[in-house]
């Protein structure tokens, strides 16, 4: 049996440690990390992720995510996973949010007493 696009990133994704997964308040499933989310999935192929404005510009700009669906001027972007390149990109921006947000609960608890 072949797995779906979707299945594959959802594998990926939930092997890294401390990543959950939970119902999105707008449909689908949200990936989080200590609490915060990464990105969340609608249906099969659509991906949503949080990156501060001067990131998602770049993300943008270089062709690795589109602007927001709903929201094109804020931080959050888009990408569309149908193909095993597409879904190469999503994990990798996955594993970008990922990283900066346990890089952050890191450096936060280090500098708590």
């Amino acid at each position: 049996m072949t797995l779906s696009v979707k299945q594959k990133l959802m594998d990926t994704v939930l092997s890294w440690p401390g990543v959950t997964s939970a119902p999105h308040r707008f449909g689908g499933t949200a990936f989080l990390a200590g609490g915060r989310e990464i990105g969340h999935l609608h249906g099969e192929h659509h991906l949503d992720l949080p990156f501060p404005k001067p990131v998602r510009d770049e993300l943008v700009a270089s062709g690795c995510a589109r602007p927001h669906h709903i929201l094109p001027k804020s931080g959050w972007v888009t990408v569309y996973v149908h193909t095993e390149q597409e879904l190469a990109n999503a994990i990798a921006l996955l594993r970008m949010k990922y990283e900066q947000l346990t890089l952050k609960a890191s450096k936060t608890s280090k500098t708590k007493p």
